[in-house]
């Protein structure tokens, strides 16, 4: 069986800020086709990985590649070969949707010849044909989302960054937002996309969890839940006062988070017995206790803590 070809390679890289360290001797391979997830808390590192990569800012030390090219030694070459999309996306408010692509294809080395088709073919692949001539500045979060991403595919690129495309639209908006970049991976594109929403994590192939700037573990969603074991999940009628008693009790039964009205313990579940004791004894009504898989949620919360404590 053939090596998947890779499209992003990283090796000890670092960025530092005078004596500040944003990105902390990271590796990590990322291959073509692939959705990778980047996942960790605001000011881990996330967005100045991306920037070093797409050849905004240089690092500090470090080597990586990008579609097979150094990093640092063709900037405008990287730029052919990637889209960029970030948080705040860059827009004309003033302009109509196909203005914006008018202006980007301008922006991209596309000949002249080719950019009205490929305007349409990304107003096609984006859903916004019937809006292309609706101001930008009255589109919904979720239609300048979509724009956004148009206007970052219009050169064709081969790997395609996204710096938290969804905050700060609706869920549906998510939904299809996703859709798209499943059906970009699956004509080859390669997708990195930084995200703090849990459920989209889930939909990556692979995730790297990165806090204070160290990548911590990198893994398919699938095997980071199988290497975490199990977990007791807990539902009462009292919840706040059953997070309390168990708080209390970490040191006996594991650690405990609320996921909604629920309780997750990181404990053994043979301690499943031991658990029901102490809630019974302390008065606090049980309704259910059962062994579950965790979600990426409580192995995000779990590889977080021992740097939170």
């Amino acid at each position: 069986m053939l090596s998947p070809e890779i499209s992003v390679e990283v090796k000890n890289l670092t960025r530092k800020f005078g004596d500040f360290t944003a990105v902390d001797n990271i590796s990590f391979e990322v291959y073509r086709g692939e959705v990778f997830g980047f996942l960790g808390p605001n000011g881990a590192g996330k967005s100045t990985t991306i920037r070093m990569l797409c050849g905004i800012i240089p690092p500090t030390s470090g080597t990586g590649t990008v579609g097979g090219i150094r990093l640092g030694k063709d900037k405008l070459k990287i730029k052919s070969i990637i889209g960029y999309m970030s948080q705040k996306f860059s827009l004309y408010e003033d302009l109509t949707a196909i203005e914006n692509l008018d202006f980007f294809s301008g922006v991209y080395p596309i000949p002249r010849n080719e950019r009205l088709s490929r305007i349409t073919e990304a107003l096609e692949i984006s859903g916004l044909a019937d809006r292309k001539d609706h101001l930008t500045g009255t589109l919904s979060g979720g239609l300048k989302q979509r724009l956004a991403l148009a206007c970052s595919l219009l050169h064709r690129p081969e790997i395609l960054f996204l710096d938290e495309p969804t905050a700060g639209v609706d869920p549906l908006s998510r939904r299809n937002f996703w859709e798209l970049i499943y059906e970009l991976s699956e004509s080859g594109v390669t997708v990195f996309v930084t995200t703090h929403y849990m459920d989209e994590a889930e939909h990556c192939d692979r995730i790297a969890f990165i806090s204070n700037g160290k990548l911590i573990k990198t893994d398919s969603p699938e095997k980071l839940k199988q290497a975490s074991g199990k977990l007791l999940e807990i539902e009462c009628k009292d919840w706040l006062k059953a997070i309390k008693l168990l708080s209390d009790h970490e040191d006996d039964i594991g650690e405990s988070a609320l996921f909604g009205t629920k309780i997750h313990i990181s404990a053994n579940p043979d301690y499943a017995d031991k658990v029901k004791t102490l809630m019974t004894s302390s008065g606090c009504e049980l309704i259910s206790i059962k062994e579950v898989t965790p979600s990426l949620e409580d192995i995000f919360v779990s590889l977080l803590k021992p740097e939170s404590t």
